[in-house]
């Protein structure tokens, strides 16, 4: 079979060589200059893989009897037009990869919480004896774990609307749906064709897979389709039977039982905040579908720490504690991110917006945030939006804003990065923002 990858960013390369491995002929098609993808071009060369780089031409089309695309080509994308006049069929790495695995596979997608709720789960089940590994948008193409992984292992996946909105057969053993809040437009088109991608998470399953939903959230309540799957919900209010929240007590209770079963006190969890008990309660139905006991539930939420760029403890300075949560690339995580303290607020955050709106920050700010420093190319839109509810400072630099932090912060302070909007403007993507920012942290004299 002639099989055309389009990317050769990581799924793209994983993609390819996966259709590689499994003798096809493969031709890799990028639309960037080939002088970013040295390491690439050397191993496309080692291979014989055909290739070619600075654009997508015919070349991509002609032999091609199917096209794996990757994620963040957008599906208006020319490329794409032109496959589907040609009735070439297009699926995405994800698919093609799920396509040669076996095994248990549980989808987490939402707006937020992904990667914290994609590394709980599996860390919950290694913990509990299970073997389990995470994969997709967390780092490691499913492509990778193709031959690789024993059949056994349960694969846990984080997947993102853009891997999603190309999938026709994709299917998980349990789906997890965390929320869904306004993210990607531009890529999507609307926020229609968002909510439609989100819920192609469990468009395949059948009757014994398991679709877990939040039942708080307003947009996955109006938008949830008739699907065949087997639905749970938690919520962060007590139900009828699901997960959920009762004085400060996580509680699991079946449909066919009566009982409640206290599982812990979620002042008991490490991780602070609403959402991560959100999380952890996502977290618990999923892992209890697999047998894991409560105990082995609640030691792991005692014990789990978190992921890096998400609430992540950096270092204590002159008594007031920095936090990294690079990974809040939107207004709606650094809502999470501003509502898990309890402690005064130095709030640094700026970066690319995306018709960002603000208000819904507006009483935590007034609230929480003691002091707000600006950056990016958001600064000036984030002070004006602000400097009339807390005090706000610009800096022209991430390293400069902490440095101005450890000017105005307190010993019971807490300097929260939290930047509320993307980082390509200054930065490859939000883990090199968030190395910067902890290395900036340690430079702290």
């Amino acid at each position: 079979m002639n099989i055309t990858v389009l990317g050769a960013g990581k799924s793209g390369m994983a993609a390819a060589l996966l259709a590689y491995r499994k003798n096809n002929t493969v031709f890799l098609s990028e639309y960037k200059q080939s002088v970013e993808y040295e390491k690439e071009v050397e191993l496309l060369k080692e291979k014989g893989i055909s290739y070619e780089f600075g654009g997508h031409t015919e070349a991509a089309l002609e032999k091609a009897d199917i096209i794996i695309t990757s994620p963040g080509i957008p599906p208006h994308a020319p490329i794409l037009q032109q496959a589907h006049i040609r009735s070439v069929p297009i699926i995405s790495e994800l698919e093609y990869a799920r396509t040669f695995l076996p095994n248990t596979l549980i989808a987490i997608t939402g707006t937020n919480g992904k990667t914290t709720t994609t590394t709980l789960i599996a860390y919950i089940l290694n913990n509990a004896g299970k073997k389990a590994i995470t994969a997709g948008n967390i780092g490691t193409p499913l492509s990778d774990l193709v031959d690789v992984i024993d059949e056994k292992t349960i694969i846990v996946t984080e997947t993102s609307s853009y891997q999603l909105d190309g999938v026709k057969d994709f299917r998980p053993d349990i789906a997890i749906i965390l929320n869904i809040t306004p993210d990607h437009l531009a890529y999507h088109g609307s926020m229609e064709n968002y909510i439609k991608a989100k819920f192609k998470i469990s468009m395949n399953q059948t009757a014994h897979d398991l679709l877990i939903l939040n039942a708080d959230d307003v947009v996955i309540a109006a938008n949830t389709p008739p699907l065949p799957a087997i639905v749970q919900y938690f919520s962060m209010q007590p139900m009828q039977h699901g997960a959920y929240k009762k004085g400060n007590c996580m509680v699991l209770k079946s449909s066919s039982e009566h009982k409640e079963e206290e599982i812990m006190v979620f002042d008991d969890m490490r991780l602070p905040g609403e959402h991560n008990a959100q999380n952890a309660l996502a977290a618990a139905l999923a892992v209890r579908a697999l047998e894991v006991s409560n105990e082995d539930i609640r030691d792991s939420l005692m014990k789990f720490s978190g992921v890096v760029h998400r609430l992540e403890y950096v270092r204590t300075y002159k008594g007031a504690e920095y936090v990294n949560d690079s990974k809040a690339t939107n207004v709606n995580a650094a809502w999470y991110a501003l509502s898990s303290y309890t402690k005064p607020i130095i709030w640094i955050a700026g970066g690319r917006g995306d018709n960002n709106d603000y208000s819904a920050l507006n009483e935590l700010v007034k609230n929480n945030v003691r002091c707000m420093i600006t950056i990016g190319e958001e600064a000036d839109a984030l002070f004006n939006h602000f400097c009339t509810i807390t005090r706000c400072i610009h800096a022209d630099t991430l390293e400069q804003a902490v440095q101005l932090s450890a000017e105005y912060a307190d010993e019971s302070d807490i300097v929260l990065f939290s930047p509320a909007c993307k980082s390509f403007d200054m930065f490859m993507n939000y883990e090199h923002r968030g190395e910067v920012f902890k290395q900036a942290v340690s430079d702290l004299p």
